[in-house]
Order: structure tokens, then sequence, then C-alpha cells
């Protein structure tokens, strides 16, 4: 991901027009850029205050298919943020959709998953396992221990969801040891 405070500009100028039309094309065009520091993060900015929703999908698309794993650090750094629920959903869906390799945040992962609402968790526990297979025994098993003592969620909604999660953990094991 390169360094560039000209292309920060430009994009910041292109999300303060008032042309949705505008917007969408001009982050279309960011597909075939190469990924630069900040880009995540006027697009999530720009995403959680607007309600166009043409606009909204085209910044999701774009989040989904990001390619360049350097990126993944902006996303996980943007999920932390206070954003509405919408914003952090779609940002947590963007980590799996995208393909890309969120195992170094596993551990951040579960910190959401156990805080979060049902939906924000579902998404959690989806990355968590496309994840799985690249993430070691011994923090697989700090995870499950982490999970397993745990004791919000017990109970809850998220209950049978916290079950899937450890049999995730569980059966990767068995399946990479």
């Amino acid at each position: 991901m390169i360094k560039s405070d000209r292309k920060i500009r430009e994009l910041s100028a292109l999300l303060s027009q008032n042309n949705n039309m505008a917007i969408s094309a001009g982050i279309e065009l960011l597909r075939d850029e190469e990924p630069f520091e900040g880009a995540v993060g006027l697009l999530v900015s720009y995403y959680d205050s607007t309600e166009d929703p043409q606009v909204r999908k085209t910044i999701e698309n774009f989040l989904n298919d990001l390619k360049d794993q350097s990126v993944s650090s902006e996303v996980m750094g943007e999920i932390k943020k206070p954003w509405g629920h919408e914003t952090i959903t779609m940002l947590i869906s963007s980590c799996w959709q995208s393909g890309l390799d969120y195992s170094v945040y596993c551990n951040d992962l579960v910190d959401i998953f156990l805080a979060s609402d049902y939906m924000i968790a579902l998404e959690c526990l989806t990355v968590i396992e496309e994840s799985a297979g690249n993430i070691g025994r011994d923090e697989r098993d700090g995870i499950i221990a982490v999970i397993k003592d745990f004791t919000g969620i017990r109970g809850s909604e998220k209950q049978k969801l916290t079950d899937e999660l450890i049999a995730v953990l569980d059966q990767d094991q068995i399946l990479y040891d």
C-alpha cells in the first residue's frame, strides 16, 4: 500500500461533492489503482454518514473486492472505531467476502464477537471460520479458552453461535494437527 497525500486529497474532494453518481463512478475507478493509505478510512467515514443506497453499495462492493493483503490492517483499524452498527457489520462482512487473510486479527475478532450483538457476532464467526486454517494450535486453544471463560453469552441468542465458533476451532485442530 502506498502513501500518497495527493490521492487522499483527490478522494476527499470527490467525496465532498454533492453528486452521488460522480462519487460512485470515482469509487469504481479506485479499483484500477494501487491501494493507498487512508482510502479505506475515507470511504468508511463517507459510508457511515451517507444515506444514499447507491453510494453505500458501491463502497460495500469496493471493500468486498479488496485483494491487497496490506489493506487488511486499515480495515481492522476502521472496525475498531465507533461507527454505526450498519457500518461495522458491513466492514466485518467485507473481511470474509474479500478473501483476504484476517487470521492475525482473530483475537480482536473474538473480542468483537463477545462484545457485539448477534449480527456482528455472526459476521465475526464467518471471518474466524475462513481464517481458522491459518491459526496455530496454541492460538486456537487460547481463543477457545477465552470464549469458554466469557460468561456474558450463556443463555443468550449468541449461545449457538458461540458453540459453533468453538466447534469450528476444535474441528480445525483435528484437521490440522
